[in-house]
């Protein structure tokens, strides 16, 4: 079942807010909406653009919207596109306005200065990071679990052999270790931090995660695999029962 889209005056939406797990599931980059006020509604870019990975997770919404539902867990989703403004990136990261990914220049970006840095920050970011660090803390042994998807290969790259990837930080190790091995023990081919490097100083685990001590995993999907609903939830059913063991087995 498709998600049901986010009012439009709010850059978030959350679903099961009173859910009892302790899985709190997270989608950063949930939608490629460009807000009316970013630049008329337009960044400049071709639509094909804004339809692929450069502008949101293909996939992760749907998957972490079915994968929140079949835990009884709370989801948060962003809505609005990482071209925007993105809130998997610390305030002082100099990727957090992007004016150039996997190729496409991002006109909208390109002259943006400090106001209109600061315009979508208060706007669409802070909001989102609110919100997320308000339904993390209201369960007192909370973990999170952030849902992300990847593209099988970036332009002039190599194929990616991955069906999934688990991210995790050399400051956090409980879970994600054993999360890439319990992937691996399905037949899964499982990145241990791959695609991506699992740490990164200010993102949404840094932030609402390691800084508190709350267990986390960040699992990123081949975004192929989960562009339907079907696939979504078919993932989503995979995973699920992988996750509460892997928690469950930490006596975390």
């Amino acid at each position: 079942m498709t998600p049901p889209p986010c009012p439009a005056d709010t850059p978030f939406m959350t679903e099961g807010k009173h859910r009892p797990s302790r899985w709190l599931i997270t989608c950063d980059h949930a939608t490629n909406r460009v807000p009316p006020w970013v630049n008329g509604g337009d960044l400049g870019i071709a639509a094909a653009d804004m339809a692929r990975h450069i502008a949101f997770d293909v996939g992760a919404r749907g998957l972490a919207s079915a994968l929140a539902a079949r835990l009884g867990a709370p989801m948060i989703a962003s809505d609005f596109s990482r071209l925007v403004i993105d809130p998997n990136r610390g305030e002082d990261d100099p990727t957090l306005l992007m004016r150039l990914y996997d190729g496409t220049v991002i006109p909208a970006n390109r002259h943006a200065d400090t106001a209109e840095r600061e315009r979508r920050l208060e706007r669409l970011y802070r909001p989102y990071h609110r919100e997320l660090a308000r339904l993390a803390a209201a369960h007192p042994a909370r973990a999170i679990c952030a849902i992300h998807s990847f593209t099988p290969q970036l332009r002039g790259r190599p194929p990616r052999p991955w069906l999934v990837g688990i991210l995790y930080s050399h400051r956090d190790e409980r879970l994600g270790p054993a999360m890439v091995r319990a992937c691996r023990a399905q037949g899964w081919v499982t990145g241990d931090n791959q695609p991506y490097s699992g740490h990164l100083q200010g993102d949404s685990i840094d932030s609402h995660a390691l800084a508190h001590g709350r267990p986390n995993l960040l699992i990123e999907v081949r975004n192929d695999l989960i562009r339907t609903p079907q696939g979504q939830g078919e993932w989503a059913e995979r995973l699920a029962p992988v996750l509460e063991q892997v928690l469950a087995n930490s006596g975390l």
